[in-house]
């Protein structure tokens, strides 16, 4: 396989090892790249026709994605567990129900509307002119998910959801490789905040129960989809 850019980058001004990041996590995402694969610096950079810096920091990126590991000799693609991904997700609807039931279940206890109302600027624009179909969208996603539940106003329980985030993030981004999912978490975003703003909050925690369930479903399908293409040639 052959992809060699052109420095600086490849005309759109991105940095090279954001055109080696972008390229492999794409193959990566897809089973274009099959489990027991080993990846080097050396082939690919006489497949990208660049030096071995730029790729050494997409690779490095690659390995905080949780999509590669780290071997003796190169990287390797790394196998999902379902299993594990299902009780992370378990935990993290866990915690952001926790932050409407906190809310609901307490009167001295409200959530920090001037937050909530700033992120609903903040999605509405987002909503006016929706961004191209990407899996780094999970990043932004994941901001709405944090500013949620911090206007519940537990300190810990964000934390505890941070640190979620950062262990389901590699397989979070299959969420945003199919049409429409990004409009799609938009319009449930604005919904979710429009309930809580409302005082709705069983309605917003169902909306918000519905809206994770619905990540999961595409994730795993996803995934699945990927571990069988990078299973072919093992």
């Amino acid at each position: 396989m052959s992809t060699r850019v052109d420095a600086p980058g490849d005309g759109s001004g991105r940095p090279l090892r954001d055109v080696v990041y972008s390229t492999l996590r794409g193959e990566l995402m897809n089973g274009d790249i099959r489990f027991g694969q080993r990846l080097t610096e050396p082939k690919l950079s006489t497949r990208f026709g660049i030096s071995r810096t730029p790729v050494r920091e997409a690779l490095t990126m690659l390995c905080s994605d949780g999509l590669l590991q780290r071997e003796e000799f190169g990287f390797s693609p790394v196998r999902p567990s379902v299993a594990r991904i299902r009780d992370l997700y378990e935990l993290r609807l866990t915690l952001e129900l926790g932050g409407m039931t906190r809310v609901r279940s307490d009167p001295r206890i409200t959530h920090d509307a001037a937050l909530l109302r700033a992120e609903r600027h903040r999605w509405l624009t987002l909503q006016a002119d929706p961004p191209a179909q990407e899996p780094g969208f999970v990043v932004v996603d994941e901001e709405f998910h944090v500013a949620l539940l911090t206007a519940a106003g537990n300190a810990e329980m964000v934390r505890a959801l941070v640190a979620v985030n950062s262990r389901i993030r590699h397989v979070r981004m299959y969420d945003f490789m199919i049409n429409n999912r990004i409009e799609t978490t938009i319009s449930e975003h604005l919904g979710i905040l429009d309930a809580v703003l409302a005082g709705d909050l069983t309605l917003a925690e169902r909306l918000l129960h519905t809206h994770i369930g619905d990540s999961l479903d595409v994730v795993l399908d996803r995934i699945s989809r990927a571990v069988a293409a990078m299973s072919l040639s093992e």
